[in-house]
């Protein structure tokens, strides 16, 4: 028996971009994992608990906690930084609750985003992937600022056959999404993401690869809008090109 993991495919990946979620879970099964998936799960709460509603978040937490430990299996891989880091600070909004205060703590000792959890915990580097061209790999805030994930994607995108990582001017800086924050000052957010994009476009790279579908989604219509024929994929879409659907 492999490795078990709940899936949990995010907002995002479940109603805008399924793609992810399925290389996701082919990705997971390639390299041995056991997968089950809870068709209750639900969203993490993090639009709510940005825009400052803690208490109105509270039944979508608690609900997110019983689907994704429902399966009792060793893990909860996601594929984004964002939704990992929001379900990773569960346990400070059930300190009053003794029973859903230690759900939480397990739920954030099992949950990691996909590309740690495959260089940390099943200890792969190469997934036998093929994609050539060069690609700049966008950082995302949470994933990287707060969640401290930097390394595993970068990882796994270096053994990625004829694939060339190139740096770009601002790598760093958000591209403007931040879930609400792309909402509420739209005119900044659209001001960050030109700048953004007009980094990307002069490396002349043919793909714009990252880790969080939130992000990829506000450069990709930026880029698009612009007209750049700039590949935009999320890592995982990344890791499974030149691989052999099952």
């Amino acid at each position: 028996m492999g490795v078990r993991v709940s899936f949990f495919a995010t907002c995002l990946a479940d109603t805008v971009v399924p793609g992810i979620a399925i290389d996701s879970v082919r990705l997971l099964r390639r390299l041995g994992c056991e997968i089950r998936f809870n068709p209750q799960q639900t969203c993490c709460g993090q639009p709510l608990i940005n825009a400052g509603y803690h208490r109105e978040a509270l039944p979508a937490m608690r609900h997110l906690m019983e689907a994704l430990l429902a399966d009792g299996c060793d893990y909860v891989v996601a594929p984004s930084g964002s939704c990992v880091l929001q379900v990773k600070e569960y346990p400070r909004y059930f300190r009053d609750d003794p029973v859903r205060y230690r759900q939480a703590e397990e739920l954030a000792a099992k949950i990691w985003e996909i590309t740690d959890f495959v260089v940390t915990v099943l200890g792969v580097e190469d997934v036998g992937a093929r994609l050539p061209g060069r690609a700049a790999y966008h950082p995302s805030c949470h994933m990287t600022r707060l969640l401290g994930v930097r390394e595993a994607p970068l990882t796994l995108l270096r053994h990625v056959r004829d694939l060339e990582l190139v740096p770009f001017a601002g790598q760093d800086r958000c591209c403007g999404f931040g879930g609400l924050f792309s909402v509420k000052l739209g005119e900044l957010s659209g001001a960050m993401v030109a700048e953004k994009a007009a980094d990307i476009a002069a490396a002349e790279v043919d793909y714009l690869i990252g880790a969080d579908g939130g992000c990829l989604l506000n450069i990709q219509g930026r880029l698009r809008r612009e007209g750049r024929e700039i590949r935009v994929l999320h890592v995982v879409q990344a890791l499974m090109q030149g691989i052999t659907k099952e």
